[in-house]
């Protein structure tokens, strides 16, 4: 493997901002100093740029079927975007089909990243849909030894993927036992199903009536009963995509109260509001994903939540389905749009443009956000920052190159970007994989399969997690 030397960069991580040289060898970040003499095979002159930490994103969807059809991003192209943006790491949800173990549910998605090998290295969630067999539980128990240390439980998708509180309960159990950390898709699905039926009973069938069926308090009831039970259950939860001031409420009271639960964001929340379903000619569909857009004030809320630390982790929820022929679906009947958008590849620029630029964020905090806390706590030891011994997951990062998102540059396999046209300011100019130069000046210059399947610890294994 060739070592590398990046000298003169600014290095910024969750807790330091220095100027050093950075030497990665053999996979993994050999020295740190200031004028390192040391010889190495390429030597990257970062002056004027930052040095970043890998970032990671753990809350992917790359081919996973859902809605009659399947995510349009394989680990290939996926993890492709993804290198391009900055995130060399992601944690993807392998989703259990109904009736399948968990075994079986794992080795499905070993066998894609296999097929179509990855850009960036992988974990997996399991995304659990069906207990009614009660082997099912022991295969909970035994999830951390086969490195996934993280369990979905999706309370919406009345009829597909949604699980009953008796399946939420008893999962939390076992994980709080395991040393898992608990995911919710925290929407009231039983009451959005009636809002949905009576919608289209009265001839709604647009694009805006996505928004419209799923209101903020079916959010937040969901996310106060997912806290109550993860607290019987002693269990650590950590509650996707907040999308409004009405879900973040309990998430702050329970963290006030010492509570073992974490949320997150994700990028879309942050930028779009629920205007946005409104565009003509089912153009509104490219932004039917759930939790739906909100109104506009709650933007200033999450921003707010971020600075706090209410909020520790900014993820894309990348989950892209093709405007043209998959979104196409629900042309007449919005019930019938596959939910979910793309970002992977934008998240990291979009977030310095708008936080750190505008002053909303410091740079320590944009990096603990995408990268540092993501890793703490869901188990990626040696990633998340950058200091001698960890994995060499380094990207050098221009924080003046302007660049203006659109679908026709973009490196998804999907055809539309829901930030096109915006123009963002920093990029990566150099991207590292456990020492490996994945892309440079915005080229790809590695093969498929850079990345790898990488277990991870147990939830709180040797760290500290309180709260900010």
């Amino acid at each position: 493997m060739t070592d590398t030397l990046i000298k003169g960069g600014r290095i910024i991580t969750a807790a330091d901002d220095y100027h050093a040289d950075v030497l990665l060898s053999a996979g993994q970040i050999a020295l740190i100093g200031a004028d390192l003499d040391v010889r190495a095979d390429r030597v990257i002159d970062a002056r004027g740029h930052y040095v970043l930490p890998g970032a990671v994103d753990m809350h992917t969807h790359l081919e996973m079927p859902f809605g009659g059809t399947m995510t349009c991003d394989d680990f290939t192209t996926g993890t492709l975007a993804a290198v391009h943006g900055g995130t060399t790491s992601i944690v993807d949800f392998c989703v259990q089909q109904q009736g399948q173990s968990l075994p079986d549910a794992l080795a499905t998605w070993h066998e894609k990243i296999t097929r179509c090998p990855p850009f960036a290295d992988v974990g997996f969630h399991v995304a659990v849909t069906d207990l009614s067999d009660p082997a099912r539980l022991d295969e909970l128990a035994a999830l951390p030894e086969q490195g996934v240390t993280s369990i979905k439980l999706f309370m919406a998708y009345k009829g597909a993927i949604m699980v009953d509180d008796e399946t939420l309960f008893r999962t939390m159990q076992v994980a709080g036992r395991s040393g898992s950390l608990v995911m919710v898709h925290a929407e009231n699905g039983d009451a959005i199903q009636v809002l949905i039926e009576q919608a289209l009973a009265a001839g709604n069938t647009g694009t805006a009536w996505h928004g419209r069926t799923r209101p903020p308090i079916t959010e937040a009831e969901a996310t106060s009963r997912a806290i109550d039970f993860a607290q019987l259950a002693d269990c650590p939860l950590y509650v996707v995509h907040v999308s409004c001031g009405e879900a973040l409420a309990p998430v702050e009271r329970a963290r006030a109260a010492g509570a073992k639960v974490w949320a997150e964001t994700c990028s879309q929340y942050l930028y779009l509001d629920e205007s946005v379903l409104d565009l003509p000619d089912f153009a509104g569909a490219k932004a039917v994903f759930t939790p739906p857009p909100r109104a506009k004030h709650n933007q200033e809320i999450l921003w707010s939540a971020l600075d706090r630390g209410v909020l520790e982790v900014v993820s894309s929820d990348h989950c892209p389905f093709r405007w043209a022929d998959q979104k196409a679906l629900g042309r007449d009947d919005f019930s019938k749009i596959p939910n979910g958008g793309p970002g992977i590849e934008d998240r990291v620029e979009l977030l310095h443009e708008f936080g750190v630029r505008t002053g909303r964020l410091t740079l320590n905090q944009w990096v603990d956000m995408t990268a540092t806390a993501p890793a703490r706590l869901f188990g990626l030891r040696g990633k998340g920052s950058i200091a001698v011994g960890g994995d060499a997951d380094v990207v050098v990062f221009d924080p003046e190159r302007e660049r203006t998102i659109s679908a026709a540059s973009q490196h998804s396999a999907i055809d539309y970007n829901l930030y096109e046209g915006i123009t963002v300011h920093g990029g990566p100019t150099a991207v590292f994989v456990r020492g490996e130069l994945v892309v440079r000046d915005g080229e790809t210059v590695a093969e498929p399969g850079t990345g790898r399947f990488v277990a991870r610890e147990r939830f709180g294994a040797g760290r500290t997690y309180a709260h900010a």
